[in-house]
């Protein structure tokens, strides 16, 4: 550096100027720009610049390959080295590189191509990606959330047999049971989805409630014991039995006509009005031989005493009565073809001996007579209604009648029952099978 004195007449100050080393533009830096101070020769301060390629690495350039320099190579078109999220693929180490750091889209971190199982939901594309391939822990392989009815066991799944049918023994992805709100075929008639008995769908059986089914359904049956025994404390009703409910209680009524009717065959106290099987059916021998029929002695002053098959005429297995109290019913007779035997005692000359023996064919009191037909002989009485007033009916009729067999029948005598008899002269007939009824 030289110093020059200044001019003379400058009052005596002196001027010096200075040279500094340089590139002559003035700012120091000997790089002939003005103004950036930067080094890459385009006055803005970034890197690949317009010296950016010239294969010298300058300031602000991370590599600078020349013609080298490329979006797939390792150094790119701006002088920097090749990286995951530049927005240029290297070729053989990127798979793609959109130049952001978003994971929903086409290419995730790693500069990878988003696939099912990378661990980041592919918008648009997938409905989970959980990073693995495992089918049973909610999302599966195709990167679809797991469901029932997909045919894969997920967690909280008893069963899964690919169908959403919630009739067969996997509905909703559960083991089918009563009780699962699902009827299941063949198996369930009724499933409410619950484990109740007191309802309609009686658990753990699954079957509708019904009266005599043991279960007692609330609101609907005050009883229920098990059975359909209409004649317990409990009957077909499920109501607690009473006189009156058309169900006769055994032990308890004779009868139950489910009426108010005092005059027919039930009674307002459920007491029958007339003779019931139970109370004139027998089976004692009558004429020394096994038999089976009515004993009618108390009913009828022991002026008949009896109406049967003693085998001599009907087997006694084809004797029969049928009692309905209920319709204030009475009926007996046989059902075969044979004759229907009676024995009289007119004007009760015997007492109460049933017969034990007879000679011949109706011929005196307590013999083996025929049972009375419609004809009655010409007696101007009702017979058939006679033997039912006896019995405590209020009419009688002939079920059926057979014309043959030519011992006597016997007849009424007294329209109430009560004198009976006969002429013991042959005729052809007698009754088989009688009604009688309140109605």
């Amino acid at each position: 550096m030289a110093c020059t004195p200044d001019p003379a007449g400058d009052g005596g100050l002196s001027t010096f100027s200075t040279t500094l080393p340089g590139d002559g533009d003035g700012d120091g830096d000997g790089d002939g720009e003005t103004g950036s101070g930067d080094g890459d020769g385009d006055g803005d301060g970034d890197s690949g610049g317009v010296d950016c390629g010239d294969g010298v690495v300058q300031a602000g350039e991370e590599c600078d390959l020349g013609n080298e320099n490329s979006e797939s190579g390792q150094c790119t078109p701006n002088c920097k080295i090749a990286a995951c999220g530049d927005g240029f693929v290297y070729e053989g180490f990127e798979e793609c590189d959109d130049g952001n750091a978003v994971n929903t889209d086409d290419c995730v971190e790693g500069c990878s191509l988003a696939v099912c199982g990378d661990g980041f939901v592919h918008e648009g594309f997938e409905m989970c990606d959980d990073g693995n391939d495992d089918d049973a822990d909610g999302c599966n392989s195709r990167c679809l959330p797991g469901e029932c009815g997909d045919g894969i066991l997920q967690d909280g799944e008893q069963c899964d047999d690919g169908n959403d049918v919630t009739t067969d023994n996997c509905p909703a992805c559960q083991l089918a049971f009563c009780g699962d709100g699902f009827i299941q075929a063949g198996v369930e008639i009724c499933d409410d989805g619950n484990d109740l008995n007191t309802d309609g769908c009686i658990s753990p059986t699954c079957v509708p409630a019904a009266c005599g089914d043991g279960n007692l359904w609330e609101g609907m049956e005050t009883c229920d014991d098990g059975n359909d025994d209409d004649n317990d404390a409990c009957p077909a009703s499920c109501e607690p039995a009473f006189c009156g409910d058309g169900f006769t209680w055994s032990g308890n009524e004779e009868c139950d006509d489910a009426n108010d009717v005092d005059d027919d065959g039930c009674t307002n106290d459920c007491i029958s009005n007339g003779a019931s099987c139970a109370d004139i059916q027998t089976d004692m021998s009558v004429w020394g031989q096994s038999s089976s029929g009515v004993d009618l002695r108390s009913y009828t002053n022991s002026t008949l005493h009896y109406i049967g098959c003693p085998a001599d005429g009907c087997p006694p297995d084809t004797f029969y009565c049928d009692y309905d109290p209920n319709a204030g019913t009475l009926q007996f007779g046989t059902n075969a073809s044979a004759a229907l035997r009676a024995a009289i005692d007119p004007d009760d000359q015997n007492g109460d001996d049933m017969p034990d023996s007879y000679g011949g064919c109706c011929n005196a009191p307590l013999g083996l007579c025929n049972a009375p037909n419609s004809t009655n002989n010409g007696v101007g009485v009702d017979m058939v209604t006679a033997l039912c007033n006896a019995l405590g009916y209020a009419s009688g009729s002939i079920v059926r009648e057979v014309a043959s067999n030519s011992c006597p029948e016997i007849h009424a005598i007294s329209q109430d029952g009560q004198e009976w008899g006969s002429d013991f002269v042959s005729s052809q007939g007698y009754g088989a099978e009688y009604l009688c009824s309140n109605q």
